[in-house]
């Protein structure tokens, strides 16, 4: 089985990120599938070298990481980013751009959906 986990919120100010990573983890962990999809503000956490400081939350940039490293696809909304002058170049390595269609037909494959 594989298991979609779309956040939608910005990485800081709540726990969603964190949720969503840790739940990511936790799917390989179990040797279930996972992609993660990062769509309107959460695909601001697939940002390299996040500066968290005023926000008294943990760094998430390090987490993603272990994440793509541990086998999770990432995906960010491709359209999102551009509309913020962000390129592929801003992103931690391994999150790959899409657009909400590739994202939409990606997230319906999924077995499972999670939704932060």
């Amino acid at each position: 089985m594989k298991i979609g986990l779309i956040l939608r919120r910005p990485p800081y100010g709540d726990i969603n990120a964190a949720e969503a990573i840790r739940h990511a983890l936790g799917a390989v962990s179990d040797d279930l599938g996972a992609s993660l999809f990062l769509i309107d503000g959460g695909a601001l956490l697939a940002l390299k070298d996040q500066d968290e400081a005023q926000t008294e939350c943990t760094n998430l940039g390090a987490a993603l990481k272990d994440c793509i490293d541990m086998g999770v696809e990432v995906f960010a909304d491709g359209g999102f980013l551009k509309g913020r002058d962000i390129g592929e170049a801003d992103l931690v390595e391994g999150v790959r751009l899409a657009d909400l269609e590739a994202i939409s037909a990606m997230v319906r494959a999924s077995g499972k959906v999670m939704i932060f």
